[in-house]
């Protein structure tokens, strides 16, 4: 068991090697301790931001309402993560604003409230943001463009006889596939935008990570075997994070790109859940279990195997995700002629009724699921999956109750 001393080093090392700026500041807002990674990002040397206030960081136009929100947030303090939307801007010494990414924490201590503050610095992002939207304006303009033109060309259309009725007709029909065109372009780079957003943040956390625990690493010697172990475990369970992603990355690009086949064979539903909870049980966390449950040890239908047991593992991983002690119950049955359920059932924290329309949708996360690791990708694979296998999926959930989804399939599908 580490002492207080040792736990006081661990925290200072990981304070000072954190690649993102970490700054204290108590109720007053004076700053009391700023780490290096933070007085890089703003252009001071170690302790030239001690005693200031913090509002020397924020631009002269934004001080006074800064201030405002400071005094209010002390009177009413509430953790805030990262990107909630604001577009935030730092000053750095030298004068020059860029945008900052900031969440928030905070603590009591002597009845006086310390609030810890990560930044980082998001200006790459935004004009990555920025392009993207003068483009989906110029995409905007040039629809309207066409429109105009297509419309002055009907117009002029109808004062001519009934023998240009068929022209005005393929005209009409050209302007419907470039209004098509052009909304698919507008809703891809919309998803690119949203993509970028999303990637940068969930990269972020797995890559600091590891990045923190391999500089903690080097400073063990053989004495520190175990904690070097503690270091090794947080680095693959990073790795696995980032690989879960990608993972997902590559589904949807497959089923975008029609890539995405079917391996039609007769297979035995029951070995398919067996293997890919045996593949799922290292991902447990203490106190979990996963439990299969089917009145016959062998359900044989004519479908894809593999599709399933993405399915099954996605499922299962967010079953694993969002619920802490209890067990996860898979369970198998014949529901109705010609057709076989397979459901998954938790204990977790449940999806708010008025979530639930959305819970398909591409890249969205639920309120109460935004500080744990995810796409927003793995349900849309999921639905994606089961229309390919000529099925559907289904759930009903609780908030802080449980969910149990539900992925009914038919006995057979033609290739």
């Amino acid at each position: 068991m580490l002492s207080n001393i040792e736990l006081g080093e661990l925290y200072k090392i990981h304070f000072e090697t954190s690649s993102e700026g970490l700054v204290l500041v108590n109720k007053d807002g004076e700053i009391l301790i700023a780490n290096e990674a933070l007085n890089k990002l703003f252009g001071y040397n170690s302790q030239e931001l001690i005693g200031e206030k913090i509002e020397i960081l924020i631009p002269t136009k934004h001080k006074e309402k800064h201030k405002q929100h400071r005094q209010h947030y002390t009177k009413k303090p509430q953790k805030r993560a990262m990107g909630q939307g604001f577009d935030l801007v730092g000053i750095k010494k030298d004068g020059t604003e860029f945008f900052v990414e900031i969440s928030l924490n905070y603590f009591k201590r002597n009845d006086d409230t310390y609030v810890l503050a990560l930044v980082n610095d998001i200006t790459p992002r935004k004009k990555i943001e920025d392009k993207l939207r003068d483009h989906n304006q110029e995409l905007e303009r040039l629809v309207e463009e066409r429109t105009k033109e297509l419309d002055n060309t009907v117009k002029a259309l109808e004062f001519s006889n009934e023998s240009l009725q068929e022209e005005i007709e393929v005209r009409k029909k050209i302007e419907d596939k470039i209004q098509k065109a052009l909304s698919r372009e507008k809703e891809l780079n919309d998803l690119k935008s949203r993509f970028v957003s999303m990637a940068s943040h969930e990269f972020r956390t797995p890559l600091s990570t590891i990045m923190s625990s391999i500089s903690l690493i080097g400073k063990y010697d053989d004495s520190n075997i175990e904690k070097r172990e503690r270091h090794i475990d947080k680095i693959k369970s990073s790795v696995r994070n980032l690989t879960n992603i990608l993972d997902d990355f590559l589904s949807i690009d497959r089923l975008e790109a029609g890539k995405a086949e079917l391996n039609i064979q007769e297979i035995n539903l029951i070995n398919v859940c067996e293997q890919t909870i045996d593949l799922m049980n290292s991902l447990l966390k203490n106190g979990q279990e996963i439990r299969l449950m089917a009145k016959s040890k062998d359900i044989g239908i004519i479908s894809d195997g593999g599709i399933i047991q993405n399915v099954l593992t996605n499922l299962l991983s967010n079953a694993i995700k969002y619920s802490d002690v209890g067990d996860i119950i898979v369970e198998v049955q014949e529901a109705k002629p010609n057709s076989t359920t397979i459901s998954v059932h938790d204990n977790g924290i449940g999806i708010a009724d008025e979530e639930q329309k959305h819970m398909f949708e591409r890249f969205f996360r639920a309120k109460n699921a935004i500080n744990i690791q995810g796409t927003g990708l793995g349900l849309n694979i999921v639905k994606r999956y089961a229309d390919m296998l000529r099925g559907e999926v289904t759930f009903h959930s609780k908030l802080n109750v449980g969910s149990t989804f539900i992925l009914t399939l038919p006995q057979k599908i033609n290739q």
